[in-house]
């Protein structure tokens, strides 16, 4: 085991509903590999006390009184761009949806979740991997607009990274399949994005899932 495998993850939740944090704590507390750091109660305490915590993953509350999670997080991506911010709801409207992944939000996961799968997506999301919610994937899904074939610019290696991307593997992960060092997987990984005009992995992921590289149910965080 590596260093980065054997850190343990720092994580804040934030949610107005008491019995919600009290199940997301129960499950983080249980995990030898995590630590909570902090609760918050709406999304101005959860950026103060992110800024002051320095969580590795915040688990975001949509949802919330005076700042709401989708405005939280888009100030944790100015402020904080090394925590990974998961967002947890209730409610699958496309507008919230689309809200999130403008904002810049690493993670959709809808409450029914398992407390293994939370587990399970606060470590891909710690890794840097995207971490969707499968019915929120295929809802973000529909509604983007794209041309018949979003590869089409890409050469055969950028389509094997990104395939290896929507499977939940890092950078590391992904050179130690493809025989590449890690400085040449960003490389690829930089380029790839680029070219498909998205902003992160977990846009590039819904992509590839779209358009069938990887099925949804085979995203990151859904094994226990």
């Amino acid at each position: 085991m590596d260093a980065e495998a054997a850190k343990v993850i720092r994580v804040l939740i934030a949610d107005d509903h008491e019995i919600v944090r009290r199940g997301l704590r129960m499950t983080i507390q249980g995990e030898s590999d995590m630590l909570l750091v902090g609760e918050a109660v709406d999304g101005r305490q959860a950026v103060e006390l992110a800024l002051r915590l320095h969580p590795d993953v915040v688990l975001m509350d949509i949802q919330m009184p005076g700042v709401d999670g989708i405005q939280a997080a888009a100030e944790l991506r100015r402020s904080l761009p090394g925590a990974a911010v998961v967002m947890l709801t209730s409610f699958t409207g496309d507008a919230q949806l689309h809200a999130a992944l403008q904002a810049g939000a690493d993670g959709y996961l809808l409450k029914d979740i398992s407390g293994d799968e939370l587990a399970a997506a606060v470590r891909s999301a710690r890794r840097g991997q995207p971490v969707l919610h499968p019915e929120i994937a295929r809802r973000l899904m529909q509604q983007m607009p794209l041309p018949a074939d979003p590869f089409a610019s890409l050469t055969e290696r950028e389509r094997q990274v990104l395939q290896l991307i929507a499977r939940g593997l890092s950078n590391k992960e992904i050179g130690g399949q493809l025989f590449l060092t890690e400085v040449t997987v960003k490389g690829y990984v930089s380029a790839l994005l680029a070219k498909l005009g998205v902003a992160d992995r977990t846009q590039a992921a819904l992509l590839a899932v779209r358009y069938g590289l990887v099925n949804p149910d085979d995203l990151p965080g859904w094994q226990s």
